[in-house]
């Protein structure tokens, strides 16, 4: 029907070309942006999963730090541990040889010296090997191994991004063992003034420091193999953290060929309806030519 008001190929053309350039503005916005969904009007369920798996990523980035920070505070830990056990060995050198027979008083005073200078620096040790400024051992008051970082029953560590990923490590019992046996091996690793007399002429002391190197090792063997499951799960941290990256990806990121092959399509299309917008909004003038 040839109709003066009512156009209907017009309103028809209007609409196909309205939604031709809306799609050719989301075509156009994502391969502006990189992303396939730039709201949530474009993949609701998508945003929704995108964006959980954005939280756990960045979750597991955090948490990969921190095993590298906790590695490395036990490091720390290890190597002061790793020069108590040279102290102690040079303390045995000492009461081994002080108690030969061989060896005069004037010997014994000379090596008790040494032996006391060892000892303070044991507790010098224990009291002041700190991490990122906090102690580790002993708060620095104290000797006996209490109030520092590895004194807690639960050392624990954040190694994810939930709340139930924790690592909790117990150092306290083997720290408090170390520093029962450095107190026995001297007098002056608690007190820096008191007059030591372990190298007495007899053996005794040596078992003694024995000991104290035995405690050393044990709390070694826990730092170390703390320091190698952070390690695992590092390396674990990171596998999960690509991967979940590549899934976000596949969710978020746009397909440059087939969006750029939509785009080209929908100017053509626009181009084309506009083209037949300008004819079909040309047939009104025919109702002129039948009243001539």
């Amino acid at each position: 029907m040839l109709s003066l008001h009512t156009n209907a190929a017009s309103l028809s053309t209007q609409n196909a070309v309205g939604s031709t350039q809306k799609s050719l503005n989301t075509s156009l916005t994502r391969l502006g942006t990189g992303y396939r969904i730039n709201s949530s009007q474009d993949d609701a369920a998508g945003l929704q999963i995108a964006s959980r798996l954005l939280a756990q990523s960045r979750g597991m980035a955090v948490a990969q730090k921190n095993t590298q920070n906790g590695i490395s505070m036990l490091q720390v830990a290890d190597g002061g541990l790793d020069e108590v056990n040279n102290i102690l060995l040079r303390m045995k050198d000492l009461a081994t040889e002080s108690a030969t027979a061989s060896a005069t008083a004037d010997d014994r005073t000379a090596m008790q010296a040494e032996f006391n200078a060892l000892g303070k620096e044991l507790g010098n040790i224990i009291k002041n090997t700190s991490f990122g400024g906090t102690q580790l051992f002993s708060d620095g008051s104290v000797t006996s191994g209490a109030n520092g970082v590895l004194s807690s029953t639960a050392l624990t560590f954040q190694i994810g991004a939930s709340t139930g990923e924790t690592m909790a490590v117990d150092t306290q019992t083997s720290l408090t063992a170390l520093a029962t046996a450095l107190g026995s091996v001297s007098v002056n690793y608690a007190s820096s003034t008191a007059t030591g007399a372990e190298l007495d002429g007899t053996n005794g002391i040596i078992g003694t420091i024995d000991d104290a190197i035995k405690a050393v090792g044990t709390m070694r063997a826990e730092l170390g193999a703390a320091s190698n499951r952070l390690d695992h799960v590092y390396n674990n941290l990171g596998n999960m953290g690509s991967n979940t990256d590549a899934a976000r990806g596949r969710i978020m990121d746009v397909d440059y060929a087939a969006e750029a092959t939509n785009s080209t399509a929908r100017q053509l299309q626009l181009q084309a309806g506009t083209s037949a917008l300008k004819q079909a909004n040309s047939l009104s003038q025919l109702v002129l030519s039948l009243l001539q």
